[in-house]
C-alpha cells in the first residue's frame, strides 16, 4: 500500500437523504413516508416490539418462574485452590489479592481437594465436605456474617 492507491472508504462521500425538499428531489411531498398511516405522522412513536396491533411477541410468551429479590450471590472455591495459595489464615481478602476471587460476592468454600497442612479458613459459607476435610487437616473454619 502506498499514497497512489490510497482510496476512501467505501460510502464515506455519500451524502445524507435529505427528504422534503421538493417534487424534483424525488423525496418530496410524502418524504418516503407513504400516505397516511400511523408511521406517515410527524412525532409517532410506536413500542418496540409493535407487530401493527397484534399481541406482541413478549406478551404472547408464557411467563416462567420467579425472580428472588433477596437471593445472595456466591462465590465458590475449592480446597484445592485454598491448599495450592500456602497460606495459614485464609480470609477472602486473601484470596482477591492472589486472584482467586474476583467480585465482591459473598464466598463459599466447597470440598473439592485435599489438604495436607492445618490451616484457618475465614468465609460466608461452607460445604460438609469442606468441614470435615478442613478439621480432618487439624484446621479451623470461620463463617463470616
Amino acid at each position: 500500500m502506498n499514497l497512489s492507491n490510497i482510496r476512501a472508504p467505501k460510502k464515506s462521500s455519500e451524502k445524507r437523504k435529505r427528504v422534503g425538499r421538493g417534487m424534483g428531489s424525488g423525496m418530496g411531498k410524502t418524504s418516503t413516508r407513504g400516505h397516511k398511516g400511523q408511521r406517515s405522522r410527524s412525532g409517532s412513536r410506536m413500542m418496540r416490539g409493535f407487530e401493527g396491533g397484534q399481541m406482541p411477541l413478549h406478551r404472547r410468551m408464557p411467563k416462567r418462574g420467579f425472580t428472588n429479590i433477596f437471593r445472595k450471590e456466591f462465590t465458590v472455591v475449592n480446597l484445592e485452590k485454598l491448599a495450592a495459595l500456602g497460606e495459614d489464615i485464609i480470609t477472602p481478602d486473601v484470596l482477591r489479592k492472589a486472584g482467586v476471587i474476583k467480585s465482591k460476592h459473598l464466598v463459599k468454600i466447597l470440598g473439592d481437594g485435599e489438604l495436607t497442612a492445618a490451616i484457618t479458613v475465614h468465609a460466608h459459607k461452607f460445604s460438609k465436605s469442606a468441614q470435615d476435610k478442613i478439621t480432618k487437616a487439624g484446621g479451623k473454619f470461620e463463617v463470616l456474617q
